[in-house]
């Protein structure tokens, strides 16, 4: 299993190389950060403003090979480069992807956990009140974007706020800016913030999962070693969960792995909707700034998590299948 995964893992390094690359090269082509500085007032003379370009990193009139040979190397060394206001982007990464992951990691779990036993509920329930409610409920999410769920959920919560007289639900930001107590306090406080825009990142992950993983339990239900499973002792519900859940959750691990990127690019809405200054605003500020370093440094993040996605599935799919350690 270890050479398995060692051949995984370089062919997932060689990717990553080339991915960064190229997403260096296409946000030299596509964004233009000489304009940011000759529409200044005053405007400053070519030869500042190919000063300023040179130092960043970020001089048009430079090969971009070049350029990217630079970056690279300080990359290497731990340094993301300056952003176009010259102030670094290792501190605006590190600040960005922890709001971020307080997001994703929770938000996925929640979506993985609750949509495969929902999905698997569904199977054994199937065609029953209970399976047909769980169908309309994921094809209802399933059809919504994410942004729309959000707005859903926010407006809920004003409404719910106004009815009441009082604020229940807190739905911007990440935290009551000047809160004073205890440990306790900033926890609770910082649970009622994360509510709803981790519960908008959950239901389509709910939706998603519970789909696929009906399907894949379906499929396991009738086979002939669950069975002989129940045949040799076993209660129906002993062989599922022993047997019939381990062989349907295979195919399901490379969806989990991969999904993540969903999430992420799902979450810029939901940032951007209640307030959560993430990697996913980062990167449409960025843009708007033709600021290479900043969109460089969002698109390796994304690279990183693509593509440690895809291990994670190798090792999940190794794990649990022993045809693929052979």
């Amino acid at each position: 299993m270890l050479r398995y995964l060692a051949k995984r893992f370089a062919y997932y390094l060689v990717l990553l190389i080339v991915s960064v690359f190229l997403a260096y090269a296409l946000s030299s082509a596509a964004l233009n950060p000489r304009t940011y500085f000759e529409n200044k007032t005053p405007r400053p003379s070519a030869a500042s403003v190919d000063r300023q370009l040179t130092a960043l990193g970020i001089n048009d009139h430079t090969p971009v090979v070049v350029r990217f040979g630079h970056w690279a190397d300080g990359l290497v060394h731990g340094d993301l480069g300056q952003t176009i206001n010259n102030t670094s982007v290792n501190a605006d990464f590190g600040r960005r992807l922890w709001v971020s992951l307080r997001l994703l990691v929770i938000g996925s779990l929640l979506g993985t956990v609750l949509g495969v036993a929902a999905g698997a509920w569904g199977a054994v329930r199937q065609y029953r009140f209970s399976d047909r409610a769980l169908t309309v409920f994921s094809f209802v999410l399933l059809s919504s974007p994410v942004f729309l769920v959000a707005l859903f959920l926010k407006n809920g919560a004003i409404a719910l706020n106004q009815a009441s007289g009082h604020q229940l639900i807190n739905f911007t930001g990440y935290q009551t800016p000047g809160l004073t107590g205890g440990l306790g306090a900033h926890l609770v406080d910082w649970g009622v913030h994360l509510l709803l825009p981790t519960l908008s990142l959950a239901l389509g992950g709910i939706a998603t999962y519970s789909r696929y993983q009906r399907s894949t339990m379906l499929d396991v239900l009738g086979s002939d070693y669950l069975r002989t499973a129940e045949a040799k002792g076993l209660t129906r519900r002993q062989a599922l969960l022993r047997h019939g859940l381990r062989t349907a959750v295979i195919p399901m691990s490379t969806l989990f792995a991969y999904n993540i990127l969903g999430i992420f690019v799902g979450a810029t809405f939901t940032e951007v909707i209640f307030g959560w200054h993430g990697m996913g605003e980062w990167f449409i500020n960025s843009i708007d700034e033709n600021d290479i370093n900043s969109v460089v440094a969002v698109n390796l993040f994304t690279a990183v998590t693509i593509l440690a996605s895809g291990f994670l599935a190798d090792t999940l799919h190794a794990a649990l299948d022993p045809r693929v350690r052979a």
